[in-house]
Order: structure tokens, then C-alpha cells, then sequence
């Protein structure tokens, strides 16, 4: 995939955008919801597992273009004793525009490559079935706001499946915040520091789809087919809900808050090639690459209130997993990178406490109600809890708790990284809600409900 081909999927979702709007009644409570599925891939199929072990999901339709991909999410649910779903896929890359047209979904799951996203979305909204959309709402700028149009002009819901919101540290952080440890919040930290160099490449065998070879695009299998195109053609924070999301969430962004100016930088790009070098030496067909994508992408935002916050991409060189989580006050603050916390007055001065006692404490409602459902779970149980979310939202007639604003505003900070970057600019960030964040209040967690 290249510029082209994202531009002419961006063109794509503008065009979906011609039907006559409508409100449908989503406003209505049910006590069980009729689901699809597009995209069965591994990121898909790991929310198939939420699904299936819930009494109040029937998933009625899946799609997937690859037909590996789907018998294995046909054979999971089969497993489950839960009915067969209707299948689509053999009509190619419009697939799931069959399958949005059969009707009688509540809600669609979408687990695709990056550049579907905004167009499958649209189309959802536009017939009138809410989106649960993984995370990367879209490429351009532009995919962001026809994204937002389509739902403000459909009235559809639209939930970001952005996970890391719940993972439990991050929320035990969010009730300490909200009863005032830290003070008032000032500075804020995050990203997705992840080495993905086995996740970019692989052999292409479906079997193997992590660190098995050095292939890329049509040549291999699963993410190293689609994601490893983005690191040759862009260079931006590609990634960034993982760390914005949580302290979004904390700064209370679209809700008494939003975003106002942004500035990035990249880093030379080294780390890739080098991985090929290493383990296919400098004769190697993909030696050759030339990869736009910094090793580190490192992003600066100014709220409206005042706070700043760091975000940093990192996924081409060795590293241990870290989101980099940090909540800064005038009280005190929590750094997930040492495990650790200070609260002036409580910690002894100038000395870090071990995390583990105040994360009991102050363990979030959520994960003292549903620990043990949520056990097993993907990503160390957050993917049950943001499949929860939507699945109770959506029953409830109630809104998303992780929005078409924070939505689009989160992915939005990847184009305009990329601007940022070649143009050597801070850029004023745009306000999605128009003017609404004035008066939105917050909403996220604050329950044991979803």
C-alpha cells in the first residue's frame, strides 16, 4: 500500500457521505444485542472470544476477505455452542458492504487493517449500525472529520475500542486522581513503546505471524502484510491512542478540556533495517528499504487548561514493553515505567513508595466488581472490559463512553504529527466538538458499571 492507495480510501469514506441524515432511536434499553464482525484476523479473533462468552451477544455475521481467517472465527464460535453465524467475504474487498446491507445488526465489531476503518465506518453509521471500531479512526485528516460527520449526521453510536483505558493500573490512577492525591494535574505522559520489529516481518505462513522471517506487504501474513507499509511511507506517531487515551481521560479532554496546539519530532530511522541486516544480512531483498518512520517519534501537546503532555512512539528498536504512564500534580505523581509513586506528605521526601499497596487501595469500582469475568481476558483482561463497555452502552441506550470526539482527537494526532514533523511547526489542534467541550461533562468510569 502506498500514498495513493490511502489517499483513494480517504476518498472513499467522503463519498459515503451522500446519504440523507437521520436520527435513528438508539435511545431505547435491550437486554441483547445482535453483532458482526468485519475483520477475523488475531486482533479480531481476540474479541470474538469476549463476545462468545457473553449471554447477551448473539454474533449473527462475521466477514473477513481472508478465508483462513474466517473458519477460524467460524470454528471459534462453533466451539462455544453458539449458532453459526452468516459468513461474507468472497465478494472481495466490499464484502462487508454486503453484510451491512442484509440488516438486522444492533452493532458491528471492525478489526481491519488501518486504512478501513474510516470508510467501513461510515458505512456502518450510514446504515444505521453502531461502530465499535478498533483503534486509528482514520489516515488523512480529512478521514477524521467525514468520520465525525457521518456521525453527527446519522446520530449513530461510535466507541473507540481503545483498551489501554482500562487496564488496571491506569484506572486505580484515575480514581486517585479524581479524589485529589496528586493535586491539581499539570503534566501527563504516555505512548506505545512496544518492539514490534517481530510483529513488522514475518514468513508469511499463517501459522507463524510473529518473528518468523523478514517479509513484508503481499509476501507475508497478518500485521507485517498491512502495518510494516506505514513505517516505509510515514512518518508520524502512528499509534497513538495507547498512550493519549488515559490521559485524555485524566485532563478530562472534550469535557471542561480540550487540546490546543501540537508539535513533533522524529528521530533517523535506523532500527528496521538494522533488524534485517542482523538476521538476513546486508544481501537481503528488504536490506534495501528505505523506512520513513523515525525510531522514535516524540509528540508535545498544550491543553486548554494549561496541562502539557508527552507522548513517544517507539517500536522499532529493542526495548521492554512500556506505555510510559505518567500523571504529574502539584500533590504528587505515578510513574508506570518505575513502578512507583510520591505524594508529598504521605511519601517520605524525595523517596519513590513501591505502587502495589496504593493500587490496592484505591483499585478502580470496575475491576473489584469484574476482576475474575475479566480474568483470561486479551491484553491481561482490558479487552474484556472495552467490549464490556460497548456491549452495556449500547443494551443501556446510554452514550459511548469513549466517543466519536475522543475518537477522532486521539487518531487525529497521527496526520497531524506527520505535518508537524515536515514542516517543522507547532500546529494549532482542531476543536472536533466545536465549541461543545465547554459544556460536556465527564463520564468515563466513574461506576462499576462499564
Amino acid at each position: 500500500m502506498n500514498r495513493r492507495d490511502f489517499l483513494a480510501t480517504s476518498a472513499t469514506a467522503g463519498t459515503l457521505l451522500a446519504s440523507n441524515a437521520f436520527t435513528p432511536a438508539f435511545a431505547r434499553t435491550r437486554s441483547k444485542l445482535r453483532l458482526g464482525m468485519i475483520g477475523t484476523g488475531m486482533r479480531g479473533q481476540v474479541l470474538l472470544r469476549e463476545l462468545v462468552r457473553r449471554d447477551d451477544v448473539e454474533v449473527v455475521a462475521l466477514c473477513d476477505i481472508e478465508p483462513i481467517m474466517l473458519e477460524r472465527a467460524l470454528k471459534m464460535i462453533d466451539q462455544a455452542g453458539k449458532p453459526k453465524p452468516a459468513s461474507y467475504g468472497t465478494q472481495g474487498q466490499d464484502a462487508y458492504r454486503a453484510m451491512l446491507d442484509k440488516g438486522g445488526l444492533d452493532g458491528v465489531i471492525i478489526a481491519t487493517p488501518w486504512e478501513f476503518h474510516a470508510p467501513m465506518a461510515i458505512a456502518a453509521m450510514q446504515a444505521r449500525i453502531a461502530v465499535a471500531c478498533e483503534v486509528v479512526a482514520g489516515i488523512t485528516l480529512d478521514d477524521h472529520w467525514q468520520v465525525l460527520r457521518a456521525q453527527q449526521k446519522t446520530g449513530t453510536p461510535y466507541m473507540l475500542l481503545e483498551n489501554v483505558c482500562y487496564r488496571r493500573d491506569v484506572l486505580a490512577v484515575l480514581n486517585m486522581v479524581r479524589q485529589g492525591l496528586f493535586g491539581e494535574i499539570v503534566h501527563l505522559q504516555g505512548g506505545y513503546q512496544h518492539d514490534l520489529r517481530a510483529v513488522k516481518f514475518n514468513n508469511g505462513n499463517p501459522d507463524q505471524p510473529y518473528g518468523s522471517g523478514l517479509e513484508f506487504g503481499p509476501k507475508a501474513w497478518s500485521e507485517a502484510r498491512w502495518r510494516t507499509e506505514h513505517s516505509v511511507e510515514r512518518n508520524g506517531e502512528l499509534y497513538p491512542s495507547h498512550g493519549i487515551g488515559p490521559c485524555a481521560m485524566v485532563a478530562n479532554i472534550h469535557r471542561g478540556n480540550r487540546f490546543t496546539y501540537l508539535s513533533a519530532f522524529a528521530s533517523k530511522a535506523r532500527g528496521l533495517h538494522d533488524y534485517i541486516v542482523k538476521k538476513g544480512g546486508q544481501g537481503h531483498p528488504n536490506a534495501k528499504v528505505k523506512f520513513k518512520l523515525g525510531d522514535l517519534v516524540t509528540t508535545q501537546i498544550e491543553c486548554e487548561n494549561g496541562e502539557t503532555i508527552l507522548l513517544q512512539h517507539d517500536t522499532s528498536l529493542p526495548r521492554p514493553y512500556s506505555l510510559g504512564f505518567r500523571v504529574q500534580g502539584t500533590d504528587g505523581l505515578w510513574m508506570d515505567v518505575n513502578d512507583s509513586i510520591h505524594i508529598e506528605g504521605k511519601s517520605k521526601p524525595h523517596e519513590w513508595d513501591p505502587a502495589e499497596a496504593w493500587l490496592q487501595k484505591y483499585d478502580h469500582p470496575l475491576w473489584k466488581r469484574y476482576g475474575d469475568a475479566a480474568a483470561g481476558a486479551g491484553h491481561g483482561g482490558m479487552d474484556y472490559f472495552v467490549i464490556h463497555a460497548f456491549v452495556e452502552a449500547l443494551k443501556a441506550g446510554a452514550p459511548m463512553p469513549i466517543d466519536i470526539y475522543d475518537a477522532v482527537a486521539w487518531s487525529a494526532i497521527t496526520p497531524l504529527s506527520e505535518q508537524s514533523i515536515a514542516e517543522h511547526k507547532t500546529l494549532e489542534f482542531p476543536d472536533f466538538t466545536e465549541g461543545k467541550w465547554k459544556g460536556r461533562k465527564p463520564i468515563f468510569a466513574f461506576d462499576d458499571r462499564y
